[in-house]
């Protein structure tokens, strides 16, 4: 991606309420590969735990971003949801402290580059399809006179919320994440130099990262896998969660935000599966697309009581792979076990092929 290089393959996706901050990208960062802060309610989250300091989620980020800043020299980015009201002022303070690169989804994020001026910070968009990547690339251009330097591809076996409708899901319609990643390289190599493509969602093992590598990838985006790591922000309660889950427990659910999520079953779960609502005083209008007015509960809180470890009065936000994780270890642990599969997966793959003939 331009002059930042990573030793492996892997972007650590952002994971919000406070499930990848500081302490988690630096980890992943030192280990070698990109860290990602989710900026998404962290100004919520101070206020439920009771903080003092009142400051707004804008000023919470720029700390967050010094923090790590002050743990590793390797790459460190933010994800930002274009679905935040205070998306643009988020963007700006992470442009000013010129994190390596903003990852942005949830909405299309049509107007990024107009935010971040002259830094240097690389934007990367996160898309569902190749027809929304040409929307952004064409919008760009035209009006920006630049290209993403790279691209998210997230597919159907992501966790939190999904880009994809509820029906596509139920019916299994939605196309695969090998479909679409190879349909998106098709575009990204279409420009010079070619932009590169990161895959995401469902991705567990050396062996999937392969996989995508094969198929025209320049690296993939892990997310649920550095959950159960110890560096890992969240309350233990949280982790726990995934060690305690069965494919069984994986499930979808109907977000306030007008999205499918997808998250661990429990009985808050089930309650709101069943229609019962939790009222509740909105303060901020966090999401643009959140009528509170009409919301079952506020996800940014039970969010945020998620990442405390109140799980009585929330939910995990979980990829598909969530109950393949067994253990808690280190990030650097991980990120070995990960560099030893997928070189291992490589090198079959080079057994395999057909010998030339001279």
């Amino acid at each position: 991606m331009g002059n930042l290089e990573i030793r492996l393959p892997i972007i650590q996706g952002g994971m919000g309420v406070r499930v990848s901050g500081a302490r988690l990208a630096a980890a992943v960062a030192n280990a070698g590969c990109a860290g990602v802060i989710a900026s998404a309610g962290l100004g919520l989250f101070e206020d439920l735990r009771g903080s003092q300091s009142h400051r707004l989620g804008e000023d919470i980020l720029r700390s967050e971003i010094r923090k790590a800043r002050q743990l590793t020299d390797g790459v460190i980015g933010v994800n930002i949801m274009v679905a935040l009201s205070n998306y643009e002022a988020l963007v700006k303070v992470a442009a000013e402290e010129q994190v390596d690169m903003i990852v942005s989804g949830a909405g299309l994020p049509l107007s990024l580059p107009q935010y971040v001026g002259s830094s240097p910070t690389k934007l990367v968009p996160i898309v569902s399809s190749a027809r929304t990547f040409q929307i952004i690339c064409k919008r760009w251009q035209s009006h920006f006179h630049r290209l993403p330097d790279a691209v998210v591809v997230e597919g159907v076996l992501a966790g939190g919320h999904l880009g994809y409708s509820p029906q596509s899901l139920a019916d299994d319609s939605a196309p695969t994440l090998e479909q679409t990643v190879t349909e998106v390289v098709v575009v990204a190599n279409s420009f010079f130099p070619a932009i590169p493509v990161i895959a995401a969602g469902g991705i567990f093992d050396g062996q999937d990262i392969a996989r995508f590598l094969r198929l025209g990838a320049a690296g993939v985006q892990m997310a649920t896998r550095f959950v159960c790591t110890d560096e890992c922000d969240v309350h233990d309660n949280f982790k726990q969660a995934y060690l305690d889950a069965g494919p069984e427990d994986i499930t979808l659910i109907d977000s306030p935000v007008g999205l499918p999520g997808r998250v661990i079953n429990n009985a808050f779960v089930e309650s709101i599966k069943r229609g019962e609502t939790k009222p509740f005083l909105c303060k901020s209008q966090c999401l643009r697309s959140c009528d509170p007015r009409k919301a079952p509960y506020c996800i940014a809180e039970v969010l945020a009581k998620a990442a405390m470890g109140k799980l009585d009065e929330s939910f995990a936000f979980a990829g598909t792979n969530a109950y393949r994780c067994n253990e808690i270890v280190p990030v650097k642990a991980l990120v070995a076990e990960l560099t030893r599969e997928l070189a291992r997966a490589m090198a079959e793959r080079q057994a395999c092929s057909p010998a030339k003939v001279a």
